[in-house]
């Protein structure tokens, strides 16, 4: 979604380090690029027996994730015996919808335990993570849908302080409202996962430079430069980021962002071999 520039970084899982401070990102390790297909253009492949689904921007709606958990568990109950499910969610829990805290807690309770799931850093979490310790990040971050994050954490907007005095004010309850293991987890999100020939990340990937030169900053916010590209990355991104009515299935990427805080529509992506559809939170 648009928003106010915020933090680059983000931690991986496979990471090990002596000494991680869980109140701040970590860096991750850049993709790798999949072996060369001899000339041919790339096509979305993932391994046998393997499922994916990978989930758009959620942005506080707490409703529509849980809607979107039971058709996932539904569709995944034809899963041949034996095969794997993998569950990847592109960032944006947070900010314009009314749970933002709600969708945090639902998150890290783990409501597929069944599957392995992946979450992502999207540029709303990078922002409000920045504003913690970074004044200059406040306004953008309030005016792009960080007033509904403040509320789910149970803080108004100090309009009784004098107007220079707010955003420290804002900055220090937030600070103390936001539970330790809740930073924590948006700490720890990285900003991409690769699965097959699938590149998961939250916005898209700078065209034309490699894939282990990709930088945080674009995984998390690039738009016009990366949506209008119909180079071959020599992977399929799957991002969210962007609203479209529909989503985007095109050769090179998969949009999923379909504005599930303003329409209702929470879509996922389904990957199988090299397959592709989509299930969504829409009326039947």
């Amino acid at each position: 979604m648009v928003g106010p520039r915020g933090d680059r970084t983000g931690q991986g899982k496979d990471q090990r380090l002596p000494t991680l401070d869980r109140s701040r990102p970590q860096p991750q390790r850049r993709p790798t690029p999949p072996s060369p297909s001899g000339g041919e253009p790339t096509r979305g492949w993932l391994p046998p027996g393997l499922r994916v689904y990978a989930v758009g921007d959620i942005h506080g709606r707490l409703d529509l994730l849980q809607v979107m958990i039971e058709r996932i568990r539904a569709d995944a109950a034809t899963l041949a015996e034996g095969d794997a499910c993998r569950v990847l969610f592109l960032g944006d829990y947070i900010d314009r919808g009314p749970h933002s805290r709600g969708v945090i807690e639902y998150l890290m309770a783990g409501p597929l335990p069944e599957f392995e799931t992946v979450f992502l850093r999207g540029n709303h979490e990078s922002t409000m993570l920045q504003f913690l310790d970074d004044l200059s990040a406040g306004p953008g971050w309030l005016t792009y849908g960080g007033v509904n994050t403040l509320l789910s954490y149970g803080l108004r907007p100090p309009v009784t302080v004098p107007p220079a005095l707010r955003l420290p004010t804002v900055q220090q309850q937030l600070r103390q409202a936001l539970p330790p293991a809740h930073r924590a987890f948006l700490c720890g999100l990285p900003a991409f996962a690769m699965i097959g020939t699938y590149l998961f990340v939250h916005a898209g990937i700078r065209p034309g430079i490699a894939l282990d030169r990709q930088r945080d900053e674009d995984m998390v916010w690039i738009r016009d430069e990366f949506l209008t590209s119909t180079l071959d990355h020599g992977v399929v991104v799957v991002h969210g980021h962007t609203i479209a009515m529909q989503a985007d299935s095109l050769p090179n990427r998969i949009g999923i962002d379909t504005g599930a805080y303003a329409t209702g529509r929470l879509t996922s992506v389904v990957l199988e071999g090299t397959s592709r559809r989509f299930i969504d939170t829409a009326a039947s």
